[in-house]
């Protein structure tokens, strides 16, 4: 059977901006998983990350922006992905199976109180639903980044804050985790800086001064 024609960048871009307006519904639920991570940061928590291939990268450059910063000069937050020690991943994948790959390292560093995220485009990657069923009996809060036809389904069975793109192409869901954890980011970052998410100081912070996207770009050449 012949492979199918490229689709026309116009009507990608049409699908990814028609994707962007539907992913408005999740803004509710994105300021929620902001808030209860700004309680475990201020509670002295951590946040871990993990997903597969493509949404490996979105966990690594989740924890990153926590890590580095986002937009603005202000401590560095505690997180980790659990997708980047290649000896540690073989070793689970070789000696027990690629299915606990995430689950078996929540039981090593997780503890009751920090974030868990999990990203998966389609909801149903047995290691992350393994990773946030093991999050959940460790006592961490767990967020699922997913979408696809099930509703984040299984792996929303475990989580305490489901963000589900409402769309079914990979490249779509996987550019829409992209905005949602700049998003995420910025209402974080904003907080350990000095200001409320909504951008009032927070009490008990000094200011900061704002670092514009092109200083940003500047900093980081």
């Amino acid at each position: 059977m012949p492979e199918p024609p490229p689709v026309p960048p116009s009507r990608q871009l049409d699908d990814h901006l028609e994707a962007a307006e539907r992913t408005r519904d999740l803004l509710p639920g994105l300021r929620a998983v902001a808030a209860r991570l700004i309680e475990v940061y201020g509670a002295g928590g951590r946040l871990y990350t993990f997903g597969n291939g493509g949404s490996a990268a979105d966990a690594q450059h989740l924890a990153a922006e926590m890590i580095g910063r986002y937009l603005r000069e202000r401590r560095p937050l505690p997180a980790v992905s659990l997708t980047t020690d290649p000896s540690v991943t073989s070793c689970i994948g070789n000696d027990y199976s690629y299915e606990e790959l995430f689950a078996r390292q929540v039981r090593a560093l997780v503890a009751k109180g920090d974030m868990v995220i999990g990203f998966t485009t389609s909801g149903r990657s047995p290691n992350v639903v393994r990773g946030l069923a093991e999050a959940r009996r460790a006592g961490a809060v767990t967020v699922l980044f997913c979408g696809g036809e099930q509703h984040g389904m299984p792996a929303a069975a475990h989580a305490d804050h489901s963000l589900v793109v409402p769309a079914t192409a990979t490249a779509r869901i996987q550019e829409m985790h992209l905005t949602l954890l700049h998003l995420l980011s910025e209402q974080v970052d904003a907080w350990a800086a000095g200001s409320g998410p909504d951008g009032t100081d927070a009490p008990g912070k000094s200011d900061a001064p704002e670092v514009t996207d092109g200083e940003r770009l500047e900093t980081t050449a």
